[in-house]
C-alpha cells in the first residue's frame, strides 16, 4: 500500500485528488492521536481539537509574524507541540485521578476557553474572520507537500505502532479493559493515563501544524467540538484500538465529504451531506461495533475456523 501511495503521484497528477489525499493523511494522524486515548486508553475526551487547534495557530501565528521558512515552521511546531504537553499533563493531573467523564468534560471546558481566547483576542488570531500566511516553498508545491504529509503519516504511524506495542502500551491496554485489576498488579494508572494524554496531544498537535500548511490559512473552527467529532468517527469506523483501522476511518470520512460535497453542487439532497454522515455514524454503531478493522478480524478468524474444520472432516474422511 505504501508502495502504491508514493508511486500514486506519476499514475494521477489531479490536483484535486491529490488535496484529498494529503488532507486524509494529516486527519490519519489526528485519528491516530485520538485512538490513544480512546482506543487503548479507555479515556473519552470531548476536546481534542484544541490540541490540533494549538498546533495548527502556533505555525500560523509564527509564519504571519515571521518569514516563511523551514526553520520558522520547526520552531511554531515545537512551540505547539510544548504548549499541547503542557495543557494535555496539565488537564490530565486535574482530572485524570476521577472517572473518564470528569477528564472528557474538562476538556471539552477547556477546549472552549481555547475557542473564546482565539475569538477575542483579534490582535493575534483576527477573531473569527481568521489570516492568511505564506508557507515555505516546499510546502506550496502540492506534490512536495503530498509526499511530506505521506511520510509524516508513516513515521507516526510507525512511533505510535511502537509506542502500543511497548510495555507502557500493554499496560495501557490493561488499564481500558480493568483499571482496577491494572492497580491491583502495582500500576499506577494515573501515571500511564498522563502518558497517553501527552502523547495523544503531542501527535494532534502536529497534525494540527500540517494542517494550518495545508490550507495556508486559519480560523476559529479549528477549535470547534465537530473537530473532535470528526476524529471520534473515524476512529469508530475504523476500528477502536487500531491505527491501521483509524487512517482507514480518516480515508472514508474524507473522501465521503468531499464526494458528498461535490454531489451537492448538483443535486440540492446532498447540500445536508452532514446528516448522511450522522446516519453512516449510527449504522456503524449498530451494525459494527467493533468498526472495520474488527469486522475484518471477525471475518477472517471466521473463515480460518471454517477452514480448520473441514480440514479435520477430510482427514477424518
Amino acid at each position: 500500500m505504501m508502495l502504491f501511495m508514493l508511486l500514486f503521484p506519476f499514475v494521477n497528477d489531479s490536483r484535486s485528488t491529490l488535496i484529498l489525499l494529503t488532507q486524509i493523511f494529516i486527519f490519519a494522524i489526528f485519528a491516530m492521536s485520538f485512538d490513544i486515548l480512546l482506543g487503548y486508553t479507555g479515556i473519552v475526551s470531548f476536546g481534542h481539537c484544541m490540541f490540533f487547534g494549538i498546533g495548527a495557530y502556533s505555525t500560523a501565528i509564527i509564519f504571519n509574524h515571521l518569514d516563511a521558512t523551514l526553520p520558522n515552521f520547526l520552531i511554531g511546531l515545537a512551540i505547539g507541540i510544548l504548549l499541547s504537553a503542557l495543557v494535555s499533563y496539565m488537564i490530565g493531573l486535574l482530572s485524570l485521578r476521577l472517572k473518564s467523564h470528569f477528564y472528557a468534560m474538562l476538556t471539552l471546558a477547556v477546549s472552549q476557553l481555547f475557542l473564546v481566547l482565539a475569538e477575542k483576542w483579534r490582535g493575534l488570531t483576527h477573531g473569527g474572520d481568521g489570516f492568511t500566511f505564506s508557507v515555505p516553498d516546499i510546502f506550496k508545491d502540492r506534490t512536495s507537500f503530498y509526499y511530506i504529509t505521506l511520510c509524516s503519516v508513516a513515521v507516526v504511524f510507525i512511533l505510535l505502532k511502537l509506542f502500543t506495542e511497548s510495555s507502557t502500551g500493554k499496560v495501557l491496554k490493561a488499564i481500558s479493559q480493568n483499571e482496577y485489576r491494572a492497580e491491583a498488579l502495582g500500576y499506577k494508572s494515573l501515571h500511564y493515563k498522563l502518558i497517553a494524554s501527552v502523547t495523544a496531544g503531542v501527535a494532534a498537535s502536529f497534525s494540527g501544524a500540517l494542517y494550518a500548511v495545508s490550507l495556508r490559512f486559519i480560523n476559529t473552527n479549528v477549535f470547534s467540538i465537530e473537530v473532535t467529532l470528526d476524529a471520534l468517527l473515524m476512529t469508530m469506523i475504523g476500528g477502536l484500538g487500531t491505527l491501521a483501522g483509524a487512517i482507514a476511518g480518516a480515508g472514508i470520512i474524507e473522501f465521503l465529504r468531499h464526494y458528498l460535497s461535490e454531489l451537492a453542487m448538483t443535486y440540492p439532497i446532498f447540500e445536508r451531506w452532514t446528516i448522511i454522515l450522522g446516519f453512516l455514524y449510527i449504522v456503524v454503531l449498530l451494525g459494527f461495533p467493533s468498526g472495520l478493522a474488527g469486522f475484518i478480524k471477525k471475518f477472517t478468524l471466521k473463515k480460518g475456523r471454517e477452514e480448520k474444520k473441514k480440514r479435520e472432516v477430510e482427514r477424518a474422511a
